[in-house]
């Protein structure tokens, strides 16, 4: 996936706004070398954000990448290795580092909850529940982690919840009229096992599980008999996955793979080039 230059022509903005007052004391002729290094175990997503941020502003530097992307990466590890005009890369650092290290924060959750499952027949899928600005990236990241793409955004997809359902009058309803309106996939969020059974007569293509106990979800496989996907969400960790993906269900969604992320711990250090 390639970024998209005018977002990251806004990023660089909203942090350089009319100028850079420090990088400015720097002679604009000055040229340095920086390493970008991982304090701590993670893997690596966003190279190409990182490097668009460089290229906008001088296009001239030079990135050589020591890991790979959604390579798993141990603290201490050497990323990449830059050099150009000291200006830009001091202007850059911020912003390509926030990019990077939210990104491989993402990938990183994502592979943790990637390998909970392994084994399993179920996939692990994203949310909407994404940082505004950054919803494609992340959607990239998790992938690069392990894990599934649920919808982008309202426009690819049908969700029926709760106040959805309130709104149209039923399950049934609900169900029918997106059936008839949209050729999309039509998922509904049931929040019980008697609304579970009301969406089955519904026949959607997905039903979501929302915050069901295990043993609901054992009865809701059960009852399904395989006839639709199910998908759980709510209240799903890295303690009780396992145990949720053993029972059956196609699918697992988890907004805390973009949502609940503490960035990765990146640092960059400068030195001058000697002629």
């Amino acid at each position: 996936m390639q970024p998209n230059s005018a977002e990251i022509a806004a990023f660089l903005a909203e942090d350089i706004g009319s100028g850079d007052l420090t990088a400015d004391i720097i002679p604009a002729s000055t040229r340095a070398n920086a390493t970008v290094i991982t304090r701590e175990n993670m893997v690596l997503c966003g190279q190409l954000w990182f490097e668009a941020v460089f290229k906008q502003l001088s296009p001239d530097i030079a990135i050589t990448w020591h890991v790979n992307e959604a390579e798993e990466v141990s603290k201490n590890t050497r990323i990449c290795t830059l050099s150009g005009q000291a200006r830009a890369l001091l202007s850059g650092e911020r912003t390509a580092l926030n990019l990077l290290q939210t990104l491989s924060a993402t990938a990183t959750k994502a592979r943790q909850y990637a390998n909970a499952v392994a084994g399993t027949n179920c996939k692990v899928l994203d949310t909407r529940k994404t940082i505004p600005g950054l919803r494609k990236a992340q959607k990239y990241a998790v992938k690069c982690g392990g894990c599934f793409n649920h919808r982008i955004g309202l426009f690819d997809a049908i969700l029926i919840k709760e106040n959805h359902i309130i709104s149209a009058g039923s399950i049934a309803k609900a169900v029918a009229k997106a059936k008839f309106t949209h050729n999309a996939m039509v998922e509904v969020e049931v929040e019980n096992l008697a609304e579970f059974q009301q969406a089955l007569i519904a026949q959607p293509d997905r039903i979501l599980l929302d915050n069901f106990s295990l043993t609901d979800i054992i009865s809701a496989v059960e009852l399904n008999c395989g006839k639709l996907e199910l998908e759980a969400s709510g209240n799903i960790t890295l303690e009780n996955i396992r145990n949720i993906a053993e029972t059956g269900v196609n699918y697992i969604s988890i907004g805390a793979l973009t949502k609940n992320l503490a960035a990765v711990d990146l640092s960059m250090r400068i030195e001058l080039q000697t002629s």
